[in-house]
């Protein structure tokens, strides 16, 4: 009896959904039907298609939520109002709120700002909006925080801007301080926001100097910020020559003006990898005018020469929020250590060594730790696993993954990434947990491992360094005598195992491969036609063109990997006239990307030889040694 109420239970399920297989059809064809009219700018569609889908239908709030994205356009508040009263949580209200917030903001509407600021979470607040708050707050009379954080060579949004012209006309903000961002954003070669910034706070910045820099006169502070940008500006192109434009200069400029120039091409000069030449620019320089770009480029020189004791003065000497990095621990304490000072090394070693990322695989390495995946993990039950799989924005997220593989439409799996990671806040472990099995088991690679790297005390390994694929991984690192370790640090780096991962640039696939580089590939191995999203064909490729890079490269992986971001040429030419520690060329090279890249594959690679069971190899031993150019 109970087998027969089992079998007719299932035969009712599976009627069930039979039954319903043309409306999930109709809700996804309305659902792709809104987000075409969305992006094509239909309003009259999209607004008839907004209140087709079932109030069941779990994503029915996505063509409601694109017609709100137009009406903020169009400062249509009702249809704002509309939305957030009827969707009140999830990341599209959020969405919705901080735009809001901004126009809000821009039109001065301080009542309505603070009544819907309280409503939005801290995680969900913008750069923007953020400063929209503060500008309130300093309406009411309160000094808005930290305005020294812009600081820095980089342009800022509107209401950033608003904020910082409405501190200086209330006297929050020196002159001086207003000279030190505008030279900031001419550095960073934003001339117009500078601009803007000058004419606001009555600065006295010539537009015709800038235009024409070679004829500013040094008679006036805005002569002289011309003549400073204009040697910036032929240092990019020109080191040598803007240095000779300096010097013969300098007595005319005031010192803070300058020390700023120094210290600018000293930054240049280091990214160009002329360590010795920016060493001595940089003791020209202002270390109070000093971004932590420069800090950090400053640091690297002295550690290219291993000049391991001006290496730890400016350690020492940098601002906290520069030397509390994991970087900048580490290579104290590695200097330390070469100095003779030992004892004092630990400490920073320690500190390094919390997390799971590349300083901290080497700090624990320093410490006399070795690395080994442990053998037992935390794992959720069935009751965790279905308690996550009925949150609704795990649903949305999981609706919309489907939807983007069966329809072939990649701007809906991004909607999906940005439901998931929503619904990842404030989660316990066990839930990041369930989550991350959640998402392995529905292929969705990357919200697995974003899961299950916020963990803070239980953790899976397994779920953090994903394996699929792996017989086709394994087979063509072997067949290639390539550490298949190695292949998956790489491919977790460069796809997060998305097979149809498409970069900006055009790279596809697994192994991330650009267009010429697969042709070129297959042409080299015989291949006829091939599809380079094809998972065996990608990894095919991907593999046999990082052997040939690593066999091109001295056998050298580290150089190998930074070939395979920015090129054999490049990977070459940051390599030194002596022979250089790998963990030193790669904290040296100038790309930021490639740099941050060859670190985390590396490290990647070692965590997935540990899963792999090879040998124990320390990823100090696994960078090795550059050899010399």
């Amino acid at each position: 009896m109970t087998r027969l109420f089992s079998t007719l239970r299932t035969l009712t399920l599976a009627l069930s959904i039979t039954s319903s297989l043309p409306a999930m059809a109709s809700n996804t064809d309305t659902l792709i039907s809104a987000r075409d009219a969305y992006r094509s700018n239909n309003l009259g569609k999209l607004t008839a298609i907004a209140g087709e889908l079932p109030a069941s239908y779990i994503l029915k709030d996505y063509p409601s939520y694109w017609l709100t994205l137009k009406a903020l356009d169009r400062d249509n508040d009702s249809q704002v109002i509309g939305f957030l009263n009827s969707v009140r949580e999830g990341w599209m209200p959020e969405k919705i709120r901080n735009e809001w917030l901004k126009k809000l903001g821009k039109r001065e509407d301080w009542d309505g700002f603070a009544a819907e600021w309280k409503k939005l979470p801290a995680e969900g607040r913008d750069e923007e909006s953020s400063c929209y708050s503060q500008l309130l707050d300093l309406r009411q009379g309160k000094k808005p925080d930290d305005l020294d954080r812009f600081l820095d060579m980089r342009a800022t949004p509107d209401g950033c801007n608003q904020l910082i012209t409405a501190a200086a006309a209330k006297g929050m903000l020196s002159q001086d301080w207003l000279w030190r961002r505008v030279r900031l954003l001419l550095a960073g070669n934003f001339v117009s926001q500078a601009r803007q910034l000058a004419d606001a706070t009555n600065l006295p910045l010539s537009n015709a100097a800038l235009s024409n820099p070679a004829t500013a006169s040094a008679d006036s502070p805005g002569g002289q910020e011309a003549m400073v940008f204009g040697i910036v500006s032929k240092a990019r192109n020109d080191l040598g020559g803007a240095a000779s434009r300096l010097a013969a200069v300098e007595s005319a400029l005031s010192k803070d003006r300058s020390a700023f120039a120094w210290g600018q091409l000293a930054l240049l000069s280091a990214r160009k990898q002329a360590m010795g030449q920016a060493l001595q620019w940089y003791a020209k320089a202002d270390p109070q005018q000093l971004t932590a770009d420069q800090w950090e480029w400053w640091a690297r020189a002295a550690l290219r020469g291993e000049q391991w004791a001006v290496l730890e003065q400016i350690t020492r000497n940098m601002p906290a929020s520069v030397a509390g990095k994991p970087a900048w621990q580490y290579w104290r304490a590695r200097s330390l250590k070469q100095l003779g000072r030992g004892n004092e090394a630990p400490a920073l070693f320690a500190k390094a060594s919390i997390g799971h990322h590349y300083y901290a695989l080497l700090s624990l390495e320093e410490l006399g730790n070795t690395l080994s995946t442990p053998a037992s993990k935390t794992v959720p039950n069935n009751a965790d696993i279905a308690a996550m799989r009925a949150n609704p924005a795990i649903q949305r997220a999981l609706a919309l993954l489907d939807i983007s593989n069966s329809e072939g439409r990649a701007e809906l799996r991004s909607d999906a990434q940005r439901e998931w990671r929503w619904a990842m806040r404030g989660r316990s472990d066990m839930e990041l947990l369930a989550a991350a099995e959640i998402a392995r088991r529905e292929a969705f690679y990357d919200m697995a491992i974003y899961s299950a790297e916020r963990t803070k005390e239980d953790h899976d390994y397994s779920l953090r360094y994903l394996t699929p694929y792996r017989d086709i991984t394994q087979r063509y690192a072997r067949q290639l005598d390539v550490d298949d370790a190695w292949v998956y640090g790489l491919i977790r780096q460069e796809s997060r195992f998305i097979v149809v991962a498409r970069s900006g640039v055009g790279a596809s696939g697994l192994m991330q491969l650009m267009p010429a580089t697969a042709k070129w590939v297959a042409k080299k191995m015989g291949l006829g036609s091939f599809s380079v999203n094809d998972i065996e064909t990608n990894v095919q490729l991907g593999t046999w063109y990082l052997r040939y890079v690593r066999d091109n490269l001295s056998g050298n992986e580290v150089m190998a990997t930074a070939a395979y971001n920015a090129g054999p040429a490049r990977a070459r030419a940051w390599q030194d006239s002596r022979p250089l520690d790998g963990t030193i060329y790669a904290e040296t090279i100038p790309f930021s990307e490639t740099r941050d890249y060859v670190q985390k594959v590396m490290a990647n690679a070692a965590y997935y030889a540990s899963t792999f069971g090879h040998d124990n190899i320390s990823l100090k031993t696994r960078m090795g040694t550059i050899p010399a150019r």
